[in-house]
């Protein structure tokens, strides 16, 4: 996602894109009140964070659509949901490292996640010259956009209702 500025300057935890979203610039101590409380108690992080994984994985289709012909390509898929998942799960308790050194326990920090891009152990299909399938490819891309649009959505309904808390309105 591309970042803009804000008044109240970058490295302050304004989600990159917030202000335009919202329609207009976060004062000072608004983006510090997004930043440290709303922002942390919504869905928005984790849909930030599925805008970016989806991203990701429509650099990878369309690299693996542009490479269908080239002999030995090996397809690139996206790993997120299933992080995304168990960062989310509320069964899952948080562990706390006492040395940076030790293994992490417990559910991940939603703030650590990250898609992964990775070429699966998937032999070249028999008669093929490589791994990638064009019909699977363009299945998922479209189920790629849906998702994409769903994430613009939930972002678009929460900034709003964020907003009119903030100016007093109803929604």
């Amino acid at each position: 996602m591309v970042g803009i500025s804000c008044r109240s300057g970058p490295g302050k935890g304004i989600p990159p894109g917030i202000e335009q979203i919202l329609g207009a610039p976060l004062a000072p101590t608004v983006g510090v009140i997004f930043s440290k409380a709303i922002s942390r108690h919504t869905a928005s992080p984790a849909a930030r964070l599925s805008l970016d994984a989806s991203a990701m994985r429509q650099k990878a289709i369309a690299n693996n659509i542009a490479n269908v012909n080239t002999p030995g390509y090996q397809r690139i898929e996206v790993s997120f949901e299933s992080e995304l998942r168990k960062a989310l799960d509320p069964r899952r308790l948080m562990g706390a490292r006492t040395d940076p050194n030790h293994m992490p326990i417990g559910k991940p920090n939603l703030g650590n996640i990250q898609p992964q891009a990775y070429r699966p152990n998937d032999p070249t299909l028999p008669g093929q010259i490589n791994n990638v399938d064009i019909d699977m490819e363009m299945a998922k891309l479209a189920e790629n956009q849906i998702l994409f649009n769903a994430g613009v959505k939930l972002m678009t309904d929460r900034s709003s209702v964020i907003r009119s808390a903030i100016s007093g309105r109803g929604v």
